[in-house]
């Protein structure tokens, strides 16, 4: 059954949704988790994968045709390639974002059950350098799925996200830049943003996408490529043509006037921002009988309140009270 689209109240078409399948991650990264971790949610609070699946495909029939599955670690959430198998024939871009941990293992069955594109989040080709961001001793193990997913035509282009932080990504860059040069990845950086467990971010810790890129171009000049529609990353070509380096720029160069992009929780709560500090129940009425009548009008009551912009640079901005492991990278 095709529903109308999916409008927010600026105009907006949503097309993008973003979901997270678990909170739970094996990593520690600075920027979103304590060292000691979180509490994590009780089984019975995560959405199973029959009530993410039918989500998935109510938002679908509004045009909602991407997904990108996040956690927490995703690859973690047990059984995770028979929920892909199960999303794959609901949307046309089926993504996942994952810190490659248990790539390794499971890269085939993620190709064969209709990924279509992978993001791997990497901050450091160091090992020593890796550890202290994520306080795991795993890059080794990260790089070596990265190898196996690269042996798949169908899983490219594959993209590498690291997150610009001030005191410790300068020494990162032109090595990423290296890298994107002679491997068939798009390394990406992202600005650190407040979405950290510690509450310690401050934007004298941002180190900006322009900054980056303006120490890559000094070195290997750069050439920018067009903008597509709805785009979080301002993607560069490197001028001899050996590759692609991509900058994803919300502190300071927000994307928010044609976002296209809602959140939905491990605990299924609907985001319409991923720095909104007000969430909308799923999880209840999924449980309690709801009809996809009542849940879509529930979703578009709540998408057509999504905010204009995420005005983390402005006076008042309040840290949502979720990190980025219980919202969904």
């Amino acid at each position: 059954m095709r529903r109308s689209p999916l409008v927010d109240g600026h105009g907006r078409v949503i097309g993008d949704l973003r979901l997270s399948v678990t909170d739970r991650c094996n990593f520690r990264c600075q920027y979103c988790m304590p060292a000691e971790g979180l509490p994590w949610l009780e089984r019975a609070e995560v959405l199973s994968f029959e009530e993410i699946e039918r989500i998935v495909r109510l938002v679908s029939s509004m045009g909602v045709r991407a997904v990108r599955l996040t956690g927490g670690e995703p690859l973690a959430r047990r059984e995770f390639p028979r929920l892909a198998s199960m999303l794959a024939p609901l949307v046309d871009d089926l993504a996942v974002t994952t810190n490659g941990f248990l790539l390794e293992r499971e890269a085939a069955a993620l190709v064969q059950a209709g990924i279509t594109r992978f993001n791997l989040s990497i901050d450091s080709l160091q090992r020593d350098r890796f550890f202290e961001m994520t306080r795991r001793d795993a890059l080794d193990r990260v790089l070596r799925g990265l190898e196996v997913l690269a042996q798949f035509p169908e899983a490219h282009p594959i993209k590498i996200n690291a997150v610009g932080m001030r005191g410790f990504t300068e020494d990162e860059v032109l090595p990423f830049a290296q890298f994107a040069r002679t491997h068939p990845y798009e390394v990406r950086f992202i600005e650190f943003m407040p979405l950290d467990a510690d509450h310690a971010w401050d934007m004298d810790k941002v180190l900006t996408g322009e900054e980056i890129r303006a120490a890559i171009h000094a070195v290997y000049p750069l050439e920018a490529q067009p903008r597509e529609p709805h785009a979080t990353a301002r993607v560069y070509r490197f001028a001899d043509g050996h590759g692609k380096i991509g900058f994803i720029n919300p502190v300071s160069e927000p994307f928010c006037g044609d976002c296209d992009r809602i959140r939905l929780t491990a605990d299924g709560k609907l985001r319409t921002c991923l720095f909104s500090v007000g969430e909308t129940d799923l999880r209840g009425p999924l449980r309690s009988g709801a009809t996809d009548d009542d849940l879509e009008q529930i979703i578009r009551d709540a998408v057509w309140r999504k905010e204009l912009k995420h005005r983390v640079n402005e006076p008042g901005f309040v840290q949502p009270a979720r990190t980025m492991s219980a919202i969904g990278g």
